[in-house]
Parts: C-alpha cells; structure tokens; sequence
C-alpha cells in the first residue's frame, strides 16, 4: 500500500516540475527576445536618422526579423493566457512571416522562390482548413 501511495505522489509531482522548468524556461527566452527587439527598433532608428544606406531589401528584412520576435513574445505571453497552451495558428503566422523574409532576402535563385512560395501557400491553406474546423476539443 504504501508503495502505492508513492507512485500517485510521483506521478503528481513530476509533472508539476516538469511545468516549473517549461514555465521558466520560456520566462527566461522571453527576456531575451525582448531585449533583442529592443535592439532591432534601435537598429531601425540607427538606419532611419543616419544617410548610410539606403538598402530597402535590408530595411524590409529587418522589418520582418523584428516581427518574428514580436510573433514569438506574443506566443509566449499567450501560452500563459490560455491555460499554458500554444495557439497553433500562431505557429502558422510565424512560419509566414520567415518565410516572406527567406523570399526578401534570398532571391538570386528563382526555383527556391518558387518553393517558398509553395510553402506559404501550404501555410495559408493550413490556416484556412483550421479555421474552418470546430474549435471545441474533446475532454480529456
């Protein structure tokens, strides 16, 4: 009996550690991707008020760095909203957007063009038949 009682203290406790590591885990990453947008913006205002250059590829491609970091705190800040869940359509907005930078920057080969378009597509399909699809989950 007491054996017992120690595998239902275990499987309690484990998963509740387990949580504790995620959870800080991603307060942690959080942090850094704040201060690493914080970075970009000053980036930006270098860019803007300085005449050195005039690459809007670079401007557009720092632009959309910047949005990934948004993206990923969003997500962040939305698993600890939701219950400690990932929405997954924000997966596909991120996907999205690396993908339209890929495009931005890496543009010298049209067939890979080509293909990350093809990938974006998939995406906005992925996104259309999720939303389309019930929301209620079943009980677990």
């Amino acid at each position: 009996m007491r054996r017992k009682s120690n595998n239902v203290l275990t499987m309690k406790l484990i998963p509740k550690v387990f949580q504790l590591i995620l959870n800080t885990s991603l307060v942690f990453l959080a942090a850094i991707l704040t201060f690493l947008l914080v970075q970009e913006l000053i980036a930006f205002t270098y860019m803007i008020l300085t005449e050195g250059t005039n690459d809007y590829k670079e401007f557009l491609a720092g632009i959309l760095v910047f949005f990934l970091y948004f993206e990923f705190i969003t997500m962040i800040v939305k698993y600890f909203k939701e219950d400690y869940h990932f929405p997954l359509r924000y997966f596909m907005y991120i996907g999205i957007t690396a993908m339209v930078r890929l495009i931005i920057v890496d543009y010298d080969n049209p067939l890979d063009t080509l293909l990350y378009s093809l990938v974006i597509l998939v995406l906005i399909i992925g996104y259309f038949i999720m939303n389309m699809t019930p929301r209620e989950r079943p009980n677990r």
